[in-house]
C-alpha cells in the first residue's frame, strides 16, 4: 500500500480502541511491516519495556526472550501479550540459542550489570546487531574487555546510554553544538535528586558488587553527557561520597547493603572544561539539571516528577543569551507515549537510532568508546571517595594497561 505523510501512530495501531477494525479496514491506524526481528535478553521491568519500545517504534519486531527467571518470563510475557495483541514471543530455554536462532537480526541486551561480560561473550559469537544495556559492565577491567570483543566487530554494537536523547538534553546539545547558543563551553553542572533504587530479582542493586556500585550503575549516564558536551578526555577527578541513609540496614544472605546513596563528582578535561555532578538518592521526587556555562550565555535544563497534585511542565530548557543572540525558555518534550518511555530504562528514540544504526545512517548513539569513558570517569570517581585523593585519570588507566 502505497501511504501519504498522514498523521500515524504505531502506538495507536496496537491500542484496544481500533481493535474492533479488521486489518483490511486499517490505513491510519495500519502497522508497518517491520523489517527486523529483535530478542530480548533478560525480561525483567527494562526488557519488558525495550520490547514495548521496540514495537511502539515499529520498524522492529520482538520475535523472542530469554531470561533465567522464570517467573520473570511468564509475568512480562502476559503483560506484553496483553498490551501488544496477536503478536506471540518464542521464549528460549538457553542463552546460547535465544542469541544465535538464525531468524533474528539483533539482541537487546538488559540483564543484570554483572552478567554483561559472560552474555557478550556468547553474544558476539552470532554476529547479530546489539543493543548493550548501561552500564556495559560493573568493573573496567570488564568493560575493557567488552571495548575488546567490539572492536573491529561486523553488526552494530551499540550501548544503552540514552539519556542523550531525553528531549532536554537532545535541544540543549543542539543549541550549544550547532547553533553556539552560549558560545564556548567552560564550565558544566549536573544534579540529580531521586528516590532510592527500586526492588530488582534478589535484590543485585543494592550490592556494588553486582551492580558496579551506584556511580557505575545510576550516574553512567550522567558522566556521558558531562563527556558528550565536554568532547574531551577527563584529565582529573575528584568525589566525595557515602551511605547515609538508604539501605542502612538492609542485608540479603548475611550480606549487607554497600552502595552509595550520595555524592560530589568534580572532573577536569583536557580541553579546560570544568564540571561537577551532584547525587541525591533519598530525595521524595524525580529531579535532573544540567547548567551549560559559556563565554556568550548560560543553558539550563530539567526534568522534574514530584507526585504532587498541583501539575506544572515536567521539563524546562531556557537559554540566556544577553546581547549576543535571543534568549529563550521553553518546555521541550515529544508525545506522551514517548516522552514517558524510558523510566524503566527504554526510549523510543535509542530504539529508533538503533533501527537508524543497522541501516548504516549516522546517529549520535554512545557506541563501546563512549561506554568505556562514563565507566571510567565513575571508577575513578569511587577511587576517589575510597582514598580522599585526586585521581589523574592516565596514571589510573596505566593499571589497566590502556
Amino acid at each position: 500500500m502505497q501511504r501519504g505523510k498522514e498523521i500515524r501512530s504505531n502506538f495507536f495501531a496496537g491500542h484496544h480502541v481500533t481493535r474492533y477494525l479488521d486489518s483490511s479496514d486499517k490505513y491510519l491506524f495500519a502497522r508497518d511491516e517491520a523489517k527486523y526481528k529483535l530478542n530480548i535478553i533478560g525480561f525483567g521491568m527494562m526488557g519488558l519495556e525495550h520490547a514495548l519500545v521496540t514495537m511502539l517504534e515499529g520498524r522492529a519486531d520482538i520475535y523472542g526472550v530469554y531470561d533465567k527467571s522464570e517467573t520473570s518470563v511468564q509475568a512480562n510475557v502476559q503483560t506484553f501479550q496483553a498490551m501488544v495483541p496477536d503478536h506471540p514471543l518464542k521464549v528460549y530455554s538457553t542463552l546460547e540459542d535465544a542469541c544465535n536462532d538464525e531468524a533474528v537480526d539483533g539482541l537487546v541486551i538488559c540483564t543484570p550489570n554483572y552478567t554483561h561480560l559472560a552474555v557478550v561473550r556468547e553474544a558476539v559469537k552470532s554476529g547479530k546487531h546489539i543493543l548493550l544495556e548501561k552500564p556495559m559492565a560493573t568493573t573496567l577491567e570488564d568493560a575493557i574487555e567488552i571495548t575488546r570483543l567490539a572492536k573491529g566487530y561486523s553488526g552494530v554494537f551499540q550501548i544503552g546510554l540514552q539519556y542523550r536523547f531525553k528531549s532536554i538534553y537532545s535541544e540543549a546539545a543542539h543549541e550549544v553544538k550547532v547553533r553556539g547558543a552560549i558560545g564556548e563551553v567552560k564550565t558544566m553542572s549536573i544534579t540529580e535528586h531521586r528516590v532510592p533504587f527500586l526492588d530488582k530479582v534478589e535484590q543485585w542493586n543494592k550490592f556494588a558488587k553486582y551492580s558496579g556500585g551506584t556511580l557505575v550503575e545510576k550516574c553512567c549516564h550522567y558522566f556521558d553527557l558531562l563527556n558528550f558536551f565536554a568532547e574531551a578526555r577527563p584529565k582529573l577527578v575528584y568525589a566525595s561520597g557515602n551511605m547515609a541513609v538508604n539501605f542502612v540496614g538492609f542485608a540479603r544472605d548475611g550480606e549487607q547493603s554497600d552502595i552509595l546513596d550520595n555524592a560530589m563528582v568534580v572532573v577536569q578535561y583536557e580541553n579546560g572544561i570544568k564540571a561537577s555532578f551532584n547525587l541525591c538518592m533519598f530525595a521524595p521526587m524525580f529531579y535532573e539539571e544540567m547548567v551549560l556555562c559559556g563565554d556568550e550565555g548560560r543553558l539550563k535544563a530539567s526534568e522534574n516528577t514530584d507526585f504532587l497534585p498541583d501539575k506544572r511542565p515536567e521539563t524546562h530548557l531556557e537559554i540566556l543569551s544577553g546581547e549576543h543572540r535571543p534568549s529563550r525558555i521553553s518546555t521541550p518534550c515529544y508525545p506522551e507515549a514517548i516522552q514517558h518511555s524510558g523510566h524503566h530504562g527504554a526510549t523510543y528514540y535509542e530504539h529508533k537510532y538503533f533501527v537508524d544504526n543497522i541501516d548504516g545512517k549516522s546517529t549520535v548513539t554512545a557506541g563501546v568508546d563512549e561506554g568505556l569513558w562514563s565507566i571510567i570517569v565513575a571508577t575513578a570517581a569511587d577511587e576517589s571517595i575510597r582514598t580522599g585523593n585526586v585521581v589523574h585519570v592516565d596514571e589510573f588507566l596505566a593499571k589497566y594497561a590502556m
